[in-house]
């Protein structure tokens, strides 16, 4: 049988900060999902969760269960898990040498490493925001991330514990919050209530039909949010507007 073809880029063209790398390592080490989730600091589900990803991005099964050991049974890499893992070793050793070879050479003020490390972030999200984590309150089963744009705004993304448990998020953290421009409605005024976010701002651009049109709100420094407003708002470009996007609308990505 032919060997299965191992999708790295898919695996691991975005950043290998998270978890998922770090359980496939304990996995290798400790020979069990609940022992490497344990090592990682991870519940049970969650280890599973980033076990379950990798396969799906890289297309070859990572790990696979074994007869015997402690409690009866445990896990292993497959050759495909195990050259994953090499692969992924192989790309930070790279990102980390290009990084510091940037560094010597001297950046303009003001240029963020960690910014550059995300241009290579590709989805289908029109909305890419840089922040910094500034609380996490967990409730229920979710938890909400506070994130600081440029400017002092602060938007709100509502994940799950074992998102939260497999990005490692913290306090101070650098991240990128996104989400569909078709989440963000804009208007000339809003009142929201529950677990919205929402941001006064200035039309920048304006684009569409005769039913909606695409909104672009500048708001803050450098920091414009596209979303849709209905054809009738009466809205028009440098008029202030309102943009509301729903926290569970708000997907947090990892830089570099």
């Amino acid at each position: 049988m032919a060997n299965p073809t191992i999708h790295f880029e898919e695996a691991l063209g975005s950043a290998v900060t998270d978890k998922r790398i770090e359980v496939l390592r304990a996995v290798q080490q400790v020979g069990s999902i609940s022992e490497a989730a344990r090592a990682c600091g991870l519940s049970y589900k969650a280890a599973w969760q980033a076990v379950e990803t990798l396969s799906n991005l890289a297309g070859v099964t990572v790990i696979e269960k074994v007869v015997g050991g402690s409690g009866g049974g445990g896990a292993e890499l497959t050759k495909e898990g195990l050259a994953l893992l090499q692969a992924a070793d192989l790309l930070t050793v790279a990102r980390q040498r290009a990084l510091a070879k940037i560094s010597r050479k001297g950046q303009p003020s003001g240029l963020s490493l960690a910014g550059v490390s995300g241009l290579g972030l590709k989805t289908s999200m029109r909305n890419h925001l840089p922040c910094t984590v500034v609380g996490i309150k967990r409730s229920q089963g979710v938890a909400r991330v506070f994130l600081a744009l440029a400017g002092g705004r602060v938007l709100v993304a509502r994940i799950t514990y074992e998102s939260l448990q497999l990005l490692g998020l913290r306090t101070g953290m650098r991240v990128v919050a996104l989400c569909k421009a078709t989440a963000v409605v804009v208007a000339p005024k809003i009142v929201v209530a529950g677990s919205v976010n929402l941001f006064e701002g200035r039309v920048m651009r304006l684009a569409g039909t005769k039913e909606a049109s695409e909104a672009s709100v500048q708001i803050g420094p450098g920091l414009q949010l596209v979303g849709f407003t209905e054809a009738d708002s009466g809205l028009k470009r440098n008029q202030p507007a309102m943009a509301a996007v729903e926290e569970s609308a708000v997907v947090i990505g990892l830089l570099g």
